[in-house]
Order: structure tokens, then C-alpha cells, then sequence
């Protein structure tokens, strides 16, 4: 599904997106509960991508799922999410199933699934996660417009406000869609490679926010392929090469047996890193 596909909806003019937020921010009220992946298995094109897999995510977590290229990473969180169908196994959160509380999450897919050359501003893009809020075929409020200006101010992306989408660069559209998904205000944020082909300062900018999500009780997960200094930034490390290799704390993830198993004899450690 084309993530802009909900832009056709009229935008009230009558409300300028300019102004600042003063005392409606983003939602970041605690929240409880776990994420519990039970035996999950997903058949992808005739091919098995995930065999068997079970983890649990606490709240307040900030999660890194890595492993080689086709071990099944994007395929977890889409499966998780309802927009692949799994073989056997369940996602609940709070102990319900996930895919029956879309409402709490926010989903990023990678920058190259998103067609850049639909003609939406930035501000459109924003406004976006508020539609679940509003509904489909309602203007949106002007408590709408002030959350959506929050989350364009967080990631330093006010001034771009009217620009295009196509226009920006890689770590500027990136930006765009991490405000749409605080805009969304959820509990549980999904992020699949949102570190590719972007700039130092934008990486900044995600890694300090996805931490601010997870001091406020959120669940977040990042799908990653970098093994290099960003890996000492997660709470949690979820390690997969299509069957579940590891899941923990970086002490308990990055042995030289797990990372072998995943990766053969293509990793190198150095000190703490991994190359």
C-alpha cells in the first residue's frame, strides 16, 4: 500500500500549519504492557522466511532486529503487522492481538517502498498521521494541525513545511515520515532500515527521539543492518538469519557463536564492535 494514498482528503486552509505549539505536544504518557511473538512463521513467495520465532519486548525498549541480508528481518515486523499472513503463530500486545490494535501503532517502511513523486508537501505528509484521529473524510482539527507542528518542530522540519516531498534529500524525507509517525501518537512505533541513505544529523535526530519514545514507556523497534557503533544504542538486540538466533541484551545477543551462526564467517570483532 502507497502510505500516501490518504492525501486525496481536503486540507482546511482556514488553519496555518506556521505556528508553534504551545501546550499541546505529543502524546507520551507511559504506557504497560509487553509485546509477545509466539512461534511465529511466515511462507514469503513459496520460500520459508521465518521459521518458529518467539521473543518478548518490554515496554520502555528500544529494539534492534538485525541479521544478513534475507534473514527474514522486514518479514517479521510486516507479519507482525498484518500486511503479510503467517503460517502459524501470534503478536499480541497486551495480551490481545496486534493486528486488532493498528489505532496504537505507527509503521515507517523502507524510504525506497514510497513513492516520492506523489505531489504532497511535507505539511500533507505530517498531517497524515492524524487521520486515524479524525477520520477518513473529516477535516482535521486545529488540535490535529498543533500535534502535527510538534512533531514537524521535533525533527527540525517546520521550515520544509511547504516543500515538496520529492524535493528533499534522503535524511530530510526520513525526518518528514518519523514526525508522521509522532503525529500518529501510538504506543508501539515500527521502523524498517530508517538509517539508509541518510545524513549524520538526521541519524542524530532518530536515535534521540527513539530514545525519548522509550523513556516515555513506548515500544520501538528498528530494523537495522549496520553492525557498527549504532548496535550500542539498543536496549534490546533481536538477532535473526530466518530462524531466531538470539534475543537480549548486547552481552547476552553479540557472542561470537550467535553471530556466526547468523552471519558464517563473515564477522570480525574488534574490542566491543562488530565488523
Amino acid at each position: 500500500m502507497n502510505p500516501l494514498a490518504f492525501l486525496h482528503q481536503p486540507i482546511d486552509s482556514s488553519v496555518s500549519p506556521s505556528f508553534r505549539s504551545s501546550g499541546e505536544s505529543i502524546a507520551l504518557h507511559r504506557v504497560n504492557g509487553s509485546i509477545v511473538v509466539n512461534h511465529l512463521t511466515v511462507n514469503y513467495r513459496s520460500v520459508q522466511a521465518l521459521k518458529n520465532v518467539s521473543f518478548t519486548v518490554q515496554p520502555g525498549t528500544l529494539v534492534g532486529i538485525f541479521g544478513p541480508n534475507g534473514a527474514g528481518k522486514s518479514t517479521l515486523v510486516k507479519a507482525m503487522l498484518g500486511l503479510i499472513p503467517s503460517v502459524t503463530g501470534s503478536v499480541l500486545y497486551q495480551n490481545r492481538p496486534l493486528v486488532e490494535q493498528l489505532e496504537r501503532t505507527a509503521y515507517v517502511p523502507q524510504r525506497s517502498h514510497i513513492d516520492w513523486s506523489f505531489p504532497a508537501t511535507v505539511w500533507d505528509v505530517v498531517l497524515m498521521g492524524r487521520v486515524r484521529k479524525s477520520g477518513y473524510f473529516h477535516r482535521f482539527s486545529a488540535s490535529s494541525r498543533r500535534i502535527a507542528a510538534n512533531a514537524l518542530e521535533r525533527v527540525g522540519m517546520m521550515e520544509y513545511r511547504d516543500r515538496r516531498i520529492g524535493e528533499l534529500s534522503g535524511g530530510q524525507q526520513q525526518r518528514v515520515f518519523l514526525a508522521r509517525s509522532l503525529a500518529q501518537e501510538a504506543d508501539v512505533f515500527i521502523f524498517d532500515e530508517p538509517f539508509v541513505g541518510v545524513d549524520q544529523k538526521t541519524e542524530d535526530v532518530l536515535f534521540r527521539i527513539f530514545r525519548e519514545l522509550a523513556q516515555a514507556g513506548k515500544i520501538v523497534m528498528v530494523v537495522n543492518h549496520d553492525l557498527g557503533e549504532s548496535i550500542t544504542h539498543f536496549d534490546h538486540l533481536i538477532l535473526l538469519n530466518r530462524d531466531l538466533i538470539a534475543s537480549g541484551n548486547r552481552t547476552q545477543v553479540l557472542t561470537l557463536e550467535n553471530m556466526t551462526r547468523a552471519y558464517g564467517g563473515h564477522v570480525r570483532f574488534f574490542g566491543n564492535q562488530v565488523a
